[in-house]
């Protein structure tokens, strides 16, 4: 973008737009499936699912290269027309409420919160908080803030990310409870349908590798957040955290072992999601309720 390039993104600011939902029984079901878990007794589904929700419904027609909804300058357009082609979820602060049960009507309420242009080693940068509240049935369930970030497209030939980390491999020692998988490519293909998320990356292999220069297909950050969830629910119960929030560190890849660990320190609870060569993938902090 360079400084010639900076925009006036303001007109944005506070910008809201209202998505509706419900959470029937056959997405519910979908869910449970998707990661091997059986379907609730009463009914409230673990915490995770509310990502699941209100997702995108943009025609087909108006979807970018990377599988986004295209930006434009328009009174509709939800998001600032930030002129770089890659987008990534690099953040989010969730607060839990009240579990949303199988049946309830979803409302969310979304609102552009800040857009920041930063510089760092990979050029230009555009960072987009978002604010969300999920209500069902007309009760809060979660509020969350999103921090999303635009990035300029990769060189065509640079190396293939990410690259091996050459610090010390995955301690299930120093963890208190962990959990291996190896994410394949039908459980990516699955959380981009739950999602609706047509991001190239996570199904396509050969758009992932020659355009966006990973060395494969990409776990969803969300996707590695609900595991995380998971495994916070196996330890505690479902619905107990009061707070989760996480930040991506750097790509996971499809088929390749990945570790989910937790342990609790006087700073509450910790979490990551760690690559087999010990490099951190997600780290994550949370609290029960």
């Amino acid at each position: 973008m360079g400084d010639a390039a900076v925009q006036d993104w303001s007109a944005w600011l506070g910008r809201e737009q209202v998505s509706h939902d419900r959470l029937d029984p056959a997405l519910a079901a979908r869910w449970a499936g998707t990661f091997d878990l059986p379907a609730p007794d009463d009914g409230a589904m673990p915490q995770g699912i509310h990502l699941c929700l209100c997702t995108p419904d943009a025609p087909t027609a108006d979807l970018g290269e990377d599988g986004h909804p295209e930006r434009s300058d328009s009174a509709d357009s939800f998001f600032p027309p930030v002129p770089l082609p890659r987008r990534m979820w690099a953040a989010s602060k969730m607060q839990f409420h009240a579990p949303v049960a199988i049946g309830a009507q979803i409302e969310r309420v979304s609102r552009i919160a800040s857009i920041e242009e930063k510089s760092g080693r990979s050029g230009t940068l555009v960072f987009v908080d978002v604010d969300h509240r999920t209500s069902a049935d007309g009760t809060l369930a979660v509020t969350e803030r999103q921090t999303l970030v635009y990035r300029e497209a990769a060189e065509p030939d640079a190396p293939l990310s990410p690259s091996p980390a050459t610090g010390d491999p995955f301690d299930p020692a120093k963890w208190d409870a962990h959990h291996t998988l190896v994410p394949d490519p039908r459980l990516l293909f699955r959380y981009s349908a739950l999602t609706f998320n047509t991001h190239r990356i996570h199904y396509d292999a050969p758009y992932a590798r020659d355009v966006e220069r990973y060395r494969g297909l990409v776990v969803h950050g969300p996707l590695m957040a609900s595991l995380l969830l998971q495994l916070a629910a196996r330890e505690f119960g479902d619905n107990r955290l009061a707070s989760f929030g996480f930040r991506a560190i750097s790509p996971a890849i499809a088929d390749e072992p990945l570790h989910l660990a937790l342990r609790q320190g006087d700073a509450g609870i910790e979490l990551a999601a760690i690559a087999a060569d010990g490099r951190e993938c997600l780290k994550a902090r949370a609290s029960l309720t």
